[in-house]
Protein backbone atom coordinates (compact mmCIF):
# COMPACT_ATOMS: atom_id res chain seq x y z
CA UNK A 1 0.00 0.00 0.00
CA UNK A 2 1.44 3.21 -0.60
CA UNK A 3 1.85 6.01 2.00
CA UNK A 4 -0.59 8.69 0.11
CA UNK A 5 -3.66 5.75 0.65
CA UNK A 6 -3.09 6.12 4.46
CA UNK A 7 -4.98 8.36 6.18
CA UNK A 8 -2.89 9.04 9.77
CA UNK A 9 -4.66 10.33 12.61
CA UNK A 10 -3.96 11.82 15.76
CA UNK A 11 -4.26 8.75 18.01
CA UNK A 12 -4.60 10.94 20.80
CA UNK A 13 -7.49 13.15 19.61
CA UNK A 14 -9.56 10.30 18.16
CA UNK A 15 -9.11 7.83 21.52
CA UNK A 16 -9.77 9.68 24.07
CA UNK A 17 -13.09 10.81 23.60
CA UNK A 18 -14.26 7.13 22.76
CA UNK A 19 -13.36 6.34 26.45
CA UNK A 20 -15.41 5.90 29.47
CA UNK A 21 -15.68 6.36 32.63
CA UNK A 22 -15.23 2.60 33.45
CA UNK A 23 -11.67 3.16 31.34
CA UNK A 24 -14.06 0.93 27.95
CA UNK A 25 -12.54 2.35 24.32
CA UNK A 26 -16.06 2.69 22.73
CA UNK A 27 -14.91 1.71 19.01
CA UNK A 28 -17.06 3.08 16.22
CA UNK A 29 -17.75 0.45 14.10
CA UNK A 30 -19.73 -0.76 11.44
CA UNK A 31 -22.48 -2.98 13.45
CA UNK A 32 -22.28 -5.33 10.23
CA UNK A 33 -19.40 -6.06 10.09
CA UNK A 34 -16.98 -4.89 13.30
CA UNK A 35 -13.50 -4.86 11.83
CA UNK A 36 -10.95 -1.80 11.23
CA UNK A 37 -7.60 -1.03 10.44
CA UNK A 38 -6.44 2.61 10.89
CA UNK A 39 -3.31 4.62 11.85
CA UNK A 40 -2.47 6.74 14.00
CA UNK A 41 0.25 9.24 14.83
CA UNK A 42 1.54 9.84 18.67
CA UNK A 43 3.75 12.52 19.26
CA UNK A 44 4.49 15.33 21.87
CA UNK A 45 3.84 14.94 25.91
CA UNK A 46 0.61 12.62 25.67
CA UNK A 47 -0.25 9.21 26.49
CA UNK A 48 -3.67 7.82 25.87
CA UNK A 49 -5.51 7.27 29.13
CA UNK A 50 -5.62 3.56 30.68
CA UNK A 51 -8.53 1.93 28.82
CA UNK A 52 -9.66 -2.11 28.02
CA UNK A 53 -12.31 -3.10 25.14
CA UNK A 54 -14.55 -5.87 24.06
CA UNK A 55 -12.57 -6.12 20.79
CA UNK A 56 -9.42 -7.72 20.10
CA UNK A 57 -6.89 -5.57 18.69
CA UNK A 58 -3.48 -5.95 16.97
CA UNK A 59 -0.83 -3.02 16.37
CA UNK A 60 2.20 -2.64 14.35
CA UNK A 61 4.61 0.32 14.64
CA UNK A 62 5.66 1.53 11.83
CA UNK A 63 8.24 4.00 12.70
CA UNK A 64 9.20 5.48 15.93
CA UNK A 65 9.49 3.96 19.51
CA UNK A 66 7.02 3.84 22.23
CA UNK A 67 6.36 2.33 25.34
CA UNK A 68 3.11 0.16 26.23
CA UNK A 69 1.70 -0.16 29.81
CA UNK A 70 -0.28 -3.42 29.74
CA UNK A 71 -1.99 -3.68 33.58
CA UNK A 72 1.03 -3.16 35.35
CA UNK A 73 3.60 -4.06 32.76
CA UNK A 74 5.52 -2.28 30.40
CA UNK A 75 6.70 -3.27 26.88
CA UNK A 76 9.19 -1.36 24.58
CA UNK A 77 7.81 -1.68 21.18
CA UNK A 78 10.60 -0.76 18.43
CA UNK A 79 9.75 -0.53 14.91
CA UNK A 80 8.78 -3.38 13.28
CA UNK A 81 7.18 -5.18 16.51
CA UNK A 82 3.64 -6.43 16.66
CA UNK A 83 1.66 -5.74 19.91
CA UNK A 84 -1.01 -8.72 20.85
CA UNK A 85 -4.01 -7.49 23.24
CA UNK A 86 -7.13 -9.00 24.16
CA UNK A 87 -10.16 -7.82 25.98
CA UNK A 88 -10.81 -6.10 29.09
CA UNK A 89 -6.70 -5.53 29.73
CA UNK A 90 -6.44 -2.30 30.83
CA UNK A 91 -3.43 -0.64 28.35
CA UNK A 92 -2.56 2.42 26.60
CA UNK A 93 0.49 3.47 24.41
CA UNK A 94 2.76 5.85 25.89
CA UNK A 95 3.89 9.24 24.60
CA UNK A 96 7.05 8.12 21.92
CA UNK A 97 10.47 8.03 23.10
CA UNK A 98 11.28 9.54 19.34
CA UNK A 99 9.73 12.47 18.29
CA UNK A 100 6.73 10.70 17.08
CA UNK A 101 5.79 7.28 16.10
CA UNK A 102 3.35 5.59 13.63
CA UNK A 103 1.23 2.59 14.25
CA UNK A 104 -1.22 0.75 12.09
CA UNK A 105 -3.79 -1.26 14.24
CA UNK A 106 -6.27 -3.97 13.76
CA UNK A 107 -9.29 -3.90 15.74
CA UNK A 108 -12.31 -6.63 15.41
CA UNK A 109 -14.74 -8.27 17.32
CA UNK A 110 -14.55 -11.84 18.05
CA UNK A 111 -17.69 -12.18 17.02
CA UNK A 112 -16.94 -11.61 13.79
CA UNK A 113 -14.58 -14.92 14.15
CA UNK A 114 -16.87 -17.00 16.35
CA UNK A 115 -20.40 -16.36 15.46
CA UNK A 116 -22.76 -17.69 17.74
CA UNK A 117 -21.83 -21.32 17.12
CA UNK A 118 -18.52 -20.98 19.11
CA UNK A 119 -16.73 -24.51 17.62
CA UNK A 120 -13.81 -25.76 18.63
CA UNK A 121 -11.90 -24.54 15.56
CA UNK A 122 -13.12 -21.27 15.75
CA UNK A 123 -12.37 -20.54 18.84
CA UNK A 124 -8.81 -22.10 18.47
CA UNK A 125 -8.02 -19.26 15.99
CA UNK A 126 -9.18 -16.82 19.00
CA UNK A 127 -6.56 -18.27 21.66
CA UNK A 128 -4.09 -16.11 21.20
CA UNK A 129 -6.06 -13.23 22.65
CA UNK A 130 -7.95 -15.48 25.04
CA UNK A 131 -4.86 -17.05 26.45
CA UNK A 132 -3.30 -13.26 27.96
CA UNK A 133 -2.31 -14.46 31.31
CA UNK A 134 -0.39 -12.11 33.63
CA UNK A 135 2.83 -13.66 31.79
CA UNK A 136 1.50 -13.50 28.62
CA UNK A 137 4.54 -12.43 26.02
CA UNK A 138 2.54 -9.58 24.13
CA UNK A 139 4.96 -7.96 22.21
CA UNK A 140 6.05 -9.96 18.96
CA UNK A 141 9.40 -8.58 18.02
CA UNK A 142 10.38 -7.52 14.69
CA UNK A 143 13.01 -10.03 14.17
CA UNK A 144 10.89 -13.02 14.00
CA UNK A 145 9.46 -12.11 11.02
CA UNK A 146 6.09 -12.44 11.56
CA UNK A 147 5.39 -9.15 12.12
CA UNK A 148 6.32 -8.40 8.70
CA UNK A 149 3.68 -10.97 7.41
CA UNK A 150 1.13 -9.83 9.11
CA UNK A 151 1.33 -6.39 8.48
CA UNK A 152 1.30 -7.28 4.82
CA UNK A 153 -2.08 -9.10 5.44
CA UNK A 154 -3.76 -5.77 7.55
CA UNK A 155 -2.67 -3.88 4.12
CA UNK A 156 -4.59 -5.83 2.45
CA UNK A 157 -7.91 -5.91 4.62
CA UNK A 158 -7.41 -2.20 4.32
CA UNK A 159 -7.59 -2.35 0.89
CA UNK A 160 -10.69 -4.12 1.09
CA UNK A 161 -12.48 -1.58 3.70
CA UNK A 162 -15.07 -0.50 3.49
CA UNK A 163 -16.37 -4.40 3.40
CA UNK A 164 -19.92 -3.34 1.22
CA UNK A 165 -20.26 -6.02 -0.62
CA UNK A 166 -20.09 -9.62 -0.01
CA UNK A 167 -16.67 -10.80 -1.97
CA UNK A 168 -15.27 -7.95 0.30
CA UNK A 169 -15.95 -9.29 3.21
CA UNK A 170 -14.86 -12.48 2.12
CA UNK A 171 -11.73 -11.74 1.11
CA UNK A 172 -11.47 -9.77 4.50
CA UNK A 173 -12.51 -12.68 6.71
CA UNK A 174 -9.75 -14.76 4.74
CA UNK A 175 -7.00 -11.98 5.33
CA UNK A 176 -7.83 -12.21 9.19
CA UNK A 177 -8.41 -15.81 9.29
CA UNK A 178 -4.85 -16.15 7.93
CA UNK A 179 -3.56 -13.56 10.86
CA UNK A 180 -5.25 -15.26 13.14
CA UNK A 181 -3.51 -19.03 12.13
CA UNK A 182 -0.31 -17.49 12.04
CA UNK A 183 -0.65 -16.00 15.88
CA UNK A 184 -1.94 -19.63 16.79
CA UNK A 185 1.31 -20.56 15.40
CA UNK A 186 3.51 -18.32 17.26
CA UNK A 187 1.60 -18.79 20.59
CA UNK A 188 0.86 -22.22 20.59
CA UNK A 189 2.75 -22.88 24.22
CA UNK A 190 0.18 -20.70 25.93
CA UNK A 191 -3.38 -21.81 26.35
CA UNK A 192 -5.85 -20.55 28.94
CA UNK A 193 -8.97 -22.00 30.67
CA UNK A 194 -12.62 -20.97 30.32
CA UNK A 195 -12.14 -20.34 33.96
CA UNK A 196 -9.54 -18.01 34.12
CA UNK A 197 -11.08 -15.68 31.10
CA UNK A 198 -14.70 -16.11 33.47
CA UNK A 199 -12.72 -14.78 36.63
CA UNK A 200 -11.37 -11.60 34.57
CA UNK A 201 -14.73 -10.88 33.45
CA UNK A 202 -16.13 -11.07 36.70
CA UNK A 203 -13.18 -9.18 38.61
CA UNK A 204 -14.35 -6.03 36.42
CA UNK A 205 -18.17 -6.77 36.83
CA UNK A 206 -17.75 -6.33 40.59
CA UNK A 207 -15.62 -3.09 40.29
CA UNK A 208 -19.01 -2.04 38.17
CA UNK A 209 -20.94 0.18 40.73
CA UNK A 210 -17.52 2.46 41.22
CA UNK A 211 -17.39 3.05 37.42
CA UNK A 212 -20.55 4.25 37.57
CA UNK A 213 -19.77 6.26 40.39
CA UNK A 214 -17.27 7.87 38.60
CA UNK A 215 -19.37 8.71 35.38
CA UNK A 216 -21.82 10.29 37.42
CA UNK A 217 -19.78 12.04 39.97
CA UNK A 218 -16.50 11.94 39.25
CA UNK A 219 -16.37 16.09 39.85
CA UNK A 220 -17.42 15.79 43.32
CA UNK A 221 -15.22 14.28 46.78
CA UNK A 222 -15.19 10.32 46.40
CA UNK A 223 -14.26 8.66 48.91
CA UNK A 224 -12.40 5.12 49.25
CA UNK A 225 -14.46 4.10 51.77
CA UNK A 226 -17.67 4.73 49.75
CA UNK A 227 -16.04 2.86 46.87
CA UNK A 228 -15.34 -0.10 48.65
CA UNK A 229 -18.88 -0.26 50.58
CA UNK A 230 -20.35 -0.33 46.73
CA UNK A 231 -18.08 -3.28 45.97
CA UNK A 232 -19.16 -5.36 49.84
CA UNK A 233 -14.93 -5.12 50.36
CA UNK A 234 -13.02 -3.58 53.19
CA UNK A 235 -11.16 -0.88 52.02
CA UNK A 236 -7.71 -2.62 52.12
CA UNK A 237 -8.87 -5.87 49.84
CA UNK A 238 -10.82 -2.84 47.82
CA UNK A 239 -7.61 -1.19 46.87
CA UNK A 240 -5.62 -4.72 46.55
CA UNK A 241 -8.45 -6.10 44.06
CA UNK A 242 -8.67 -2.62 41.89
CA UNK A 243 -5.35 -2.79 41.51
CA UNK A 244 -4.94 -6.61 40.33
CA UNK A 245 -8.35 -5.72 37.71
CA UNK A 246 -7.23 -2.69 36.08
CA UNK A 247 -3.50 -2.26 36.80
CA UNK A 248 -3.78 0.86 38.54
CA UNK A 249 -4.30 1.84 41.86
CA UNK A 250 -7.40 3.48 42.70
CA UNK A 251 -5.93 6.93 43.31
CA UNK A 252 -4.02 6.39 39.75
CA UNK A 253 -7.18 6.01 37.24
CA UNK A 254 -9.39 8.55 39.34
CA UNK A 255 -6.72 11.38 38.63
CA UNK A 256 -6.04 9.80 35.11
CA UNK A 257 -9.40 9.63 34.29
CA UNK A 258 -10.32 13.14 35.92
CA UNK A 259 -7.16 14.61 33.96
CA UNK A 260 -8.73 13.01 30.65
CA UNK A 261 -11.90 14.87 31.56
CA UNK A 262 -9.75 17.99 31.53
CA UNK A 263 -8.51 17.75 28.65
CA UNK A 264 -11.33 17.27 26.75
CA UNK A 265 -13.02 20.63 28.32
CA UNK A 266 -9.29 22.60 27.60
CA UNK A 267 -9.50 21.69 23.83
CA UNK A 268 -13.39 21.21 23.10
CA UNK A 269 -14.69 25.24 25.26
CA UNK A 270 -13.77 28.09 26.30
CA UNK A 271 -14.52 27.81 29.59
CA UNK A 272 -11.63 29.08 32.63
CA UNK A 273 -8.53 26.68 34.11
CA UNK A 274 -10.42 27.44 37.36
CA UNK A 275 -13.78 26.33 36.12
CA UNK A 276 -12.22 23.35 34.12
CA UNK A 277 -10.10 22.19 37.38
CA UNK A 278 -13.04 22.45 39.45
CA UNK A 279 -15.84 20.20 36.95
CA UNK A 280 -13.08 17.56 36.20
CA UNK A 281 -12.83 17.22 40.57
CA UNK A 282 -9.84 18.89 41.79
CA UNK A 283 -10.52 20.88 44.99
CA UNK A 284 -8.47 24.22 43.96
CA UNK A 285 -6.31 25.52 40.90
CA UNK A 286 -2.79 25.26 42.20
CA UNK A 287 -3.21 21.58 42.75
CA UNK A 288 -5.06 21.29 39.38
CA UNK A 289 -1.95 22.29 37.77
CA UNK A 290 0.29 20.10 39.67
CA UNK A 291 -1.27 17.26 38.88
CA UNK A 292 -1.88 17.94 35.28
CA UNK A 293 0.99 18.62 34.54
CA UNK A 294 2.66 15.42 36.68
CA UNK A 295 0.38 13.19 33.94
CA UNK A 296 0.64 15.26 30.77
CA UNK A 297 3.91 17.13 31.08
CA UNK A 298 2.91 20.82 30.85
CA UNK A 299 0.25 23.64 31.88
CA UNK A 300 -2.81 23.03 31.09
CA UNK A 301 -2.44 26.48 29.29
CA UNK A 302 0.09 25.32 27.62
CA UNK A 303 -1.88 22.33 26.67
CA UNK A 304 -4.85 24.06 25.45
CA UNK A 305 -2.36 26.58 23.33
CA UNK A 306 -0.34 23.63 21.56
CA UNK A 307 -4.07 21.56 20.75
CA UNK A 308 -5.47 24.51 19.30
CA UNK A 309 -2.51 25.12 16.91
CA UNK A 310 0.68 25.65 19.05
CA UNK A 311 3.36 22.33 19.12
CA UNK A 312 5.35 20.77 21.80
CA UNK A 313 7.40 17.74 22.09
CA UNK A 314 8.51 15.78 24.98
CA UNK A 315 7.86 13.30 26.99
CA UNK A 316 5.75 12.20 29.45
CA UNK A 317 6.33 11.96 32.74
CA UNK A 318 4.18 8.83 34.25
CA UNK A 319 2.26 9.37 37.51
CA UNK A 320 2.87 6.85 39.63
CA UNK A 321 1.85 5.40 43.30
CA UNK A 322 4.73 6.82 45.27
CA UNK A 323 3.86 10.66 43.74
CA UNK A 324 0.40 10.28 44.20
CA UNK A 325 0.76 8.84 47.85
CA UNK A 326 2.58 12.06 48.92
CA UNK A 327 -0.08 14.79 47.17
CA UNK A 328 -3.29 11.89 47.70
CA UNK A 329 -4.40 14.72 50.40
CA UNK A 330 -4.86 17.41 48.08
CA UNK A 331 -6.89 16.18 46.34
CA UNK A 332 -10.69 14.92 45.87
CA UNK A 333 -10.88 11.17 46.78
Amino acid sequence: MSRAMVRWKNGIRVVEPQINASGVHVYPFDVSFPLDVCFFTLQGRNSVRMNRHTYFELCYATAGKTRWQIQDRYFAVHKGDLVVIGSDLYHRPLAPLDAHSRLAFLFFEPKLVSGSRRTGEEMELLMPFLAQRSDFPHVVPAATGLPGEIIELMRRIHKELPATTASKRLATRIYLDMILMLLVKYYSDYTRTQEDFNRKRSDLERLRPVFDLLEERSHQAIHIAHAARLCAMSESHFMTFFKRATGQSFHTYLNHFRIARAQMFLTTTDKSLDRIGEEAGFCNQSYFGKIFRAVVGETPRAYRTRMKGGTAVGHVPILNDSVESAQAKHFRV
